[in-house]
């Protein structure tokens, strides 16, 4: 598969216009971001082989795998240490990761040089690692990840730190104006975009449950404050709001303007899960009562990425934990389209049939699916359908597709505190 180079652009708005942030994150699929996280697994893999806990750290960190990037703060209670040793050891994974790289021929990275080719206007760099950013909803890094990106494309580490630093000042630009906007009384139209994630998604329990209250307090606490993450007053909750990412951001300013909503309270709950083995931890976005006082926990997961094994598997504990409480669940997507609207999407059957024959012979690895893809012209939205519709087994970083392997486990795990 050939990767797009960033395409040409107008001259940059001003900071936090609406052109930075897509309205449909269906606009913005693409297999060239799935070779880039490929490319830079294999990347992390090699220089992790003496250097185990750098490489966790920046996996963590970037969201190799196509999970949200963490904090600084909870990458440090991984480990034990504090918030600025998290960021020093970060730092210096980074530099060593790219003489790594440097040393053994494969800067640039062929992958990331097509994609941020030097000599490329800022303008149409910073706009390009927006969108980016947003469709993958990896705002708490932003910074971090347009620096290496611009790196492996063989940008300089001079001219690498000034777009990312235009990118990250862009993202606070829109913070500002966001929160400006809220303070407000109220909004004179609709926020600009994704639409509302009402009313036909949501999944009501089969059975009849009592519903739980809405929670007063949030579950996740210990990373609250990290300087890292936005922040703004909304209206219904009556309070300042914190948030990871603008598509957070955006889920939270569509339920504050919509009369469907009495109130909401941020990560009401810790879900566990467990991912070949491993026990996990998640905090939903929120949980929101709805004017019947029906109450439904809604998660954000972009929708280039509610595919991936790891974020099926989270999804389905916090549908579990959903309706366990006598709650609605609806996964959220920053599109028109989810889960239902996916499994519904048209898949030419030669596709579909060529790809189930190569599932038959064991897992799909990425040259068999540039193959694929070069012959049938399959696009990352089929895919995506093909996964949903048949629960097939999609890896990130290193690519693996597999057939009939996800487990369906009946109920969350439990969670220790």
């Amino acid at each position: 598969m050939q990767a797009e180079p960033v395409r040409a652009m107008s001259d940059d708005p001003g900071p936090g216009e609406a052109a930075d942030f897509p309205d449909d994150l269906r606009d913005h699929l693409s297999f060239e971001l799935e070779e880039c996280a490929h490319a830079l697994d294999e990347l992390v893999a090699e220089y992790a082989v003496d250097r185990e806990r750098a490489g966790a750290i920046l996996r963590f960190r970037l969201g190799i795998a196509g999970e949200r990037p963490e904090t600084l703060t909870r990458i440090g209670a991984r480990f034990d240490f504090s918030r600025d040793r998290a960021r020093q050891l970060h730092t210096k994974a980074v530099g060593e990761l790219l003489r790594h790289t440097a040393r053994s021929g494969r800067l640039p990275v062929p992958e990331y040089a097509r994609r941020y080719p030097v000599g490329t206007r800022d303008s149409v760099l910073t706009r390009a690692l927006l969108a980016e950013t947003y469709a993958t909803d990896a705002d708490i890094a932003v910074n971090d990840l347009a620096y290496l990106k611009l790196r492996l494309a063989g940008h300089g580490a001079a001219d690498a730190k000034r777009v990312a630093g235009f990118v990250t000042q862009r993202i606070v630009g829109w913070r500002k104006k966001t929160n400006h906007l809220l303070s407000r009384l109220r909004e004179t139209g609709p926020p600009a975009g994704p639409p509302a994630p009402w009313p036909h998604r949501i999944d009501w329990p089969g059975t009849s449950v009592a519903s739980a209250p809405l929670p007063t307090v949030a579950a996740r606490a210990f990373d609250l404050d990290d300087d890292g993450r936005g922040r703004f007053y909304l209206h219904k909750p009556g309070r300042d709001i914190g948030f990871d990412s603008g598509l957070e951001a955006r889920l939270m300013r569509l339920l504050d303007t919509d009369d469907r909503i009495r109130n909401f309270q941020e990560y009401p709950d810790a879900v566990g899960y467990r991912v070949d083995g491993q026990e996990q931890l998640h905090f939903p976005t929120l949980v929101a009562e709805l004017d019947d006082g029906r109450r439904v926990l809604i998660d954000v997961q972009p929708l280039g990425h509610i595919g991936f094994y790891g974020n099926r598997m989270k999804a389905r504990a916090a549908r579990a934990l959903a309706h366990d409480n006598g709650w609605g669940w609806l996964l959220w997507t920053g599109s028109a389209w989810g889960e239902q609207e996916l499994a519904a999407h048209p898949v030419s059957g030669e596709i579909g049939k060529q790809l189930t024959d190569l599932l038959a012979d064991g897992p799909v690895r990425l040259p068999a699916l540039r193959r694929l893809r070069n012959d049938t012209g399959i696009e990352l939205l089929d895919l995506l359908a093909l996964v949903v519709r048949h629960e097939w087994r999609w890896d990130r970083a290193p690519f693996r597709l597999a057939a009939g392997v996800e487990p369906h486990p009946a109920a969350r795990l439990p969670v220790t505190t």
